[in-house]
């Protein structure tokens, strides 16, 4: 009998050759290695590569003239980079060394590679608060300023002294001082000695209104003339509900072509601004800021007012007091009199009560 084979059965498979599988299994663990390699890749670039200290921001400055170098030891020396070896190659891919930006710039916990390095090659800074209050003198407040921008005090203080630049501003480099409104401002770190003057510039006549140059000019005073005054009223006193008082005391007394005679000034004369009383060996001292021995405002500021104090004798009030000394309450406040009989009995009534509390 003889056998047929059905159309059903099924047909043996052939065997794929030899050089087709091995070039399957090529592309199969090409594939895994690409994946693998594409997976570590992400992680170099977009995983977490920054520790701050409990999790805080951490503040790095970068100057003007920073290198490559210069940044990694800012960064290492704090230990927020985890893997230095990833963040120096995705900086090198990314050309940072070339791209250095100088600034203020805020770390923050679990940044990665790829966001750290963005952020500082496109200079995407942090704006700095600066503040100055409580100054004295030039240098002190380059010194202050110096401290919290990248411009040195020395580029200040020249701008400072130097009498062209003031008197582009229309000032001279007595009254320097009387360009600044104590404030908190915003800079950026990396400003210059120039931008820092120029915006302080911008403030200042922002400052003087139509409405405060109109009361200056009622007092037939200058900007600078309200800012001297202001400066001696902030020294008198730091109660803030009788500064227009004392500073209608002494526009009385300038009206009157009357010595200042104020005590704050014999103060910065002396140089020791730490001095806390008065005597009669400090009203011999030979300076224009001696308003017992020269006549009218002095040449400047005793330091830089508050707006408080500056508001306060463009409001000043309207009175006939001539004289004030400290309140015998010890309170910090003042007590006024129109005359010289009646200031005595006041002053006396304030010895008498630092004796008893002695």
């Amino acid at each position: 009998m003889a056998y047929y084979h059905s159309k059903y059965v099924t047909r043996r498979k052939k065997k794929r050759p030899a050089w087709v599988r091995f070039l399957l299994w090529f592309l199969f663990l090409l594939i895994i290695a690409s994946l693998a390699s594409g997976y570590y890749l992400y992680g170099l670039i977009y995983s977490n590569n920054v520790w701050t200290p409990e999790g805080k921001d951490v503040s790095i400055y970068i100057s003007g003239d920073a290198t490559f170098e210069d940044v990694k030891q800012n960064l290492y020396s704090q230990g927020v980079i985890l893997n230095r070896t990833s963040f120096e190659w995705l900086a090198a891919r990314k050309k940072y060394p070339e791209l250095i930006k100088p600034g203020h710039f805020l770390i923050k916990e679990g940044m990665s590679n790829d966001k750290l390095i963005n952020m500082l090659r496109l200079g995407e800074q942090i704006p700095v608060k600066v503040i100055f209050n409580n100054i004295r003198i030039k240098e002190q407040l380059a010194q202050k300023v110096g401290m919290q921008i990248e411009a040195d005090s020395g580029s200040l203080i020249k701008l400072l002294n130097d009498s062209v630049y003031q008197a582009s501003m229309g000032l001279g480099t007595e009254t320097a001082l009387t360009l600044f409104i104590p404030n908190t401002y915003e800079f950026y770190w990396n400003t210059s000695a120039q931008q820092f003057m120029n915006r302080m510039h911008r403030e200042y006549e922002s400052f003087w209104s139509y409405d405060r140059d109109e009361k200056a000019a009622g007092l037939n005073m200058s900007r600078s003339d309200v800012v001297i005054l202001a400066s001696i009223v902030e020294k008198e006193t730091n109660k803030n509900d009788e500064k227009a008082r004392i500073a209608g005391v002494y526009l009385n007394r300038l009206q009157k072509s009357w010595l200042l005679q104020a005590d704050p000034t014999l103060v910065y004369a002396s140089g020791d601004f730490g001095l806390t009383r008065v005597l009669n060996v400090h009203k011999d001292i030979d300076s224009p800021y001696n308003t017992y021995k020269y006549a009218g405002l002095p040449p400047g500021p005793i330091c830089i007012p508050s707006i408080a104090s500056v508001d306060a004798v463009l409001n000043a009030e309207d009175h006939d007091y001539l004289f004030f000394c400290a309140k015998d309450d010890l309170s910090g406040y003042h007590v006024f009199a129109k005359s010289i009989t009646q200031h005595n009995r006041n002053a006396r009534r304030y010895r008498k009560a630092i004796e008893n509390r002695k």
